[in-house]
């Protein structure tokens, strides 16, 4: 498995274990406790890596987001408390999500280790919110914690990958989104308004984009050897199929 290959396999994975504690109703509790909307807490939780900058540097960062909804988010959050505190409290809940949801995995010592490799070996050039993200203090050492902000780490790691690659195929990040699965929807979910772009013509480069992403997310598995590349994406699933299987019907 090339390092390529290994990124997209490992793509849909990545995507649902490194954002699952977002959505956990305990993390919008912890959100309302703090004195903030779901919407702000996910603003400055993840921006807050940053520090406390302007929210357009946020909204750079982020991307994929309207700047005015990041805008929203980011003034209602500093208002309550300083970004890199509410940051902080982002990454106890997803550390806590660790704890309830992976400490049981039946391979968290391997998965931990080879998805520490890849993400301390990526490369941080023009990823600045992974970078921030990857400079915080662990506060939580336990496997599953480590387990958990590893995957959120390597989610950050694609999405900025994933920026860079559609901006390089001549797509903003609005189009990318109309030209995605989710379409006019997902770009309403991020604070988007309409008159939206036709899709029709946005398909061709988006499929380019997606291809270019798992080039760049790609070079951090170039860590592990062909055959840790293919252990790292099955134990992954299998980290996904655990977590679901233990869901609440």
């Amino acid at each position: 498995m090339t390092p390529e290959q290994a990124a997209a396999a490992a793509k849909q994975a990545v995507l649902m274990l490194g954002g699952a504690f977002s959505d956990d109703p305990k993390t919008m509790r912890r959100a309302r406790q703090i004195g903030l909307t779901g919407w702000a807490f996910y603003v400055a939780g993840r921006g807050g890596a940053l520090g406390d900058v302007r929210a357009d540097t946020v909204a750079a960062a982020l991307g994929f987001i309207a700047p005015e909804a990041v805008q929203d988010g980011w003034d209602a959050a500093r208002k309550v408390a300083p970004p890199e505190q509410i940051a902080a409290d982002n990454l106890d809940e997803c550390c806590r999500w660790g704890r309830e949801h992976l400490e049981s995995f039946y391979a968290l010592p391997k998965l931990v280790e080879l998805a520490e490799r890849v993400v301390v070996s990526a490369e941080t050039a023009g990823m600045p919110l992974f970078a921030a993200w990857r400079a915080m203090p662990l506060p939580d050492d336990s496997p599953g914690a480590r387990a958990a902000v590893l995957a959120h780490l390597l989610r950050e790691h694609r999405g900025a990958a994933h920026l860079l690659a559609i901006r390089a195929s001549g797509l903003s990040p609005l189009e990318a989104i109309i030209a995605g699965p989710e379409g006019e929807a997902g770009a309403t979910a991020f604070g988007w308004q309409p008159p939206f772009p036709p899709f029709e013509p946005l398909v061709r480069r988006r499929s380019w984009a997606e291809a270019l992403t798992d080039r760049i997310a790609g070079e951090a598995f170039r860590a592990l050897a062909p055959t840790e590349r293919i252990e790292l994406v099955n134990l992954l699933d299998a980290a996904v199929t655990t977590v679901r299987e233990a869901a609440p019907v």
